[in-house]
């Protein structure tokens, strides 16, 4: 059965390329509450209608320019996510493997107030398996639902109006979507919402991969696919960076419309997926009107998520003007370029703190969670996973990043000359 030739995107784009290739990070279905963390999901190979499709061969260019066109704006299904990062597990079922369960405990219902609080929902969808029902009609209106054991937890955008409910608490946060200026629509969801609740469809991971498409990255096309009982072509995205932890990214794109309907990303490590998100069901009829429509059941808790957060804002500010102790964070820097950046996080605890964290029981913890390692740089421990890691440095410095330990020790050796 013929199959697409791989035909590589090297070196940065320029001229109408680049035009392209910028473009490209705008498409797709807009999903301003129809997602969820980023970052993390191998889908449990269950997908109607698997095999190879014959389809027409396609270059990579053209594939991402199919994409860029790509002009739905009416879509809903069923997105499976599965999360294997190689986190540890944590008390109370909150770290890897843990369930979290909707509604489980005060950490499942958002907190000590018992409300809905999207917050609350990052922790539960950084590790296993996750069923979301979502549905979009065009920019005013999404709905997703992570789908819990014994209860449900439910965002819905429609127009002026976001809601997030959980109801194995049975409580509701509300909050008030700003409005764009230019186009006298509402941007999606408002400030407080996590972002990661956002992006966590294939269509937003898609995106955010091809926005380090250029010298640092090779692109090709692979085999095609059948996703949801739809025909794909699939997208290959590898660094060219060695340091990078990232193996591959596979993005299978519908063959009919340019939709991502899968994004699938293998540490180089080998080994299952960690971020794996795909659709098993999908419908690109308009949703019906009622979809977007939500009312706080009877008795449910309802909080002013506006008022919540302004207070939230307020209470912040005051403890850091009324903090006198040891200087706080001073701040995220950027180091590097496409898949080997790293993020630095200048110490918290100052000169004073220095070398603290090597020292006691806080440094025979540290080398039980992490290794022990040292550089021109002085000494740390690094915290692994499967696909990000982290040197914390005994003065309180953090370097993280997707890329291997040495990349870590060389940036903090650099950042010491």
């Amino acid at each position: 059965m013929p199959r697409n030739e791989p035909t590589e995107v090297t070196g940065e784009w320029d001229g109408e390329r680049s035009a392209k290739r910028r473009k490209a990070v705008r498409y797709g279905v807009p999903v301003a509450v129809a997602g969820v963390a980023a970052a993390t999901i191998g889908l449990v190979p269950a997908f109607a209608g698997s095999g190879s499709p014959d389809l027409p061969k396609i270059s990579a260019q053209d594939l991402i320019a199919k994409i860029t066109k790509s002009d739905v704006q009416q879509l809903s299904g069923t997105v499976q996510v599965t999360t294997d990062l190689g986190l540890p597990s944590l008390p109370g079922g909150m770290g890897a493997g843990g369930a979290g369960g909707f509604g489980g405990g005060e950490q499942g219902r958002g907190g000590a107030d018992g409300a809905a609080s999207p917050q609350s929902k990052l922790t539960e969808l950084a590790s296993g398996t996750h069923t979301l029902r979502v549905a979009v009609d065009g920019p005013e209106k999404q709905r997703v639902s992570i789908v819990g054991n014994s209860a449900d937890y439910t965002l819905v955008h429609n127009g002026a109006d976001v809601w997030a409910y959980d109801s194995g608490s049975n409580s509701a946060v509300h909050h008030t979507a700003p409005r764009d200026g230019h186009r006298g629509t509402h941007r999606g969801a408002p400030e407080g919402l996590p972002k990661g609740l956002q992006s966590a469809t294939p269509q937003e991971l898609a995106k955010a991969a091809l926005e380090k498409a250029g010298d640092t990255t090779s692109v090709t096309v692979g085999d095609t696919a059948k996703v949801a009982g739809r025909d794909a072509y699939q997208l290959v995205i590898k660094p060219k960076q060695t340091a990078s932890t990232v193996g591959s990214i596979r993005v299978a794109v519908d063959a009919a419309n340019g939709v991502p309907l899968k994004f699938t990303l293998t540490p180089k490590s080998g080994g299952p997926a960690a971020i794996d998100v795909g659709y098993t069901r999908v419908d690109f009829a308009r949703p019906a009107a009622d979809t977007f429509s939500f009312t706080p059941p009877k008795g449910a808790k309802v909080v002013n998520g506006d008022k919540a957060g302004e207070q939230a804002a307020r209470q912040h500010g005051k403890a850091l003007k009324d903090h006198k102790g040891p200087k706080d964070f001073g701040g995220l820097d950027v180091i590097g370029k496409g898949w080997t950046s790293i993020a630095t996080v200048k110490g918290a605890g100052g000169h004073a703190g220095k070398d603290q964290l090597a020292k006691g029981d806080a440094g025979k913890f540290l080398d039980s969670l992490g290794t022990k390692v040292t550089g021109s740089f002085g000494s740390g421990h690094v915290f692994s996973t499967r696909l990000v890691n982290a040197l914390m440095t005994d003065d309180g410095t953090v370097y993280v990043g997707a890329v291997d330990k040495q990349a870590l020790i060389a940036a903090a050796d650099a950042a010491k000359k």
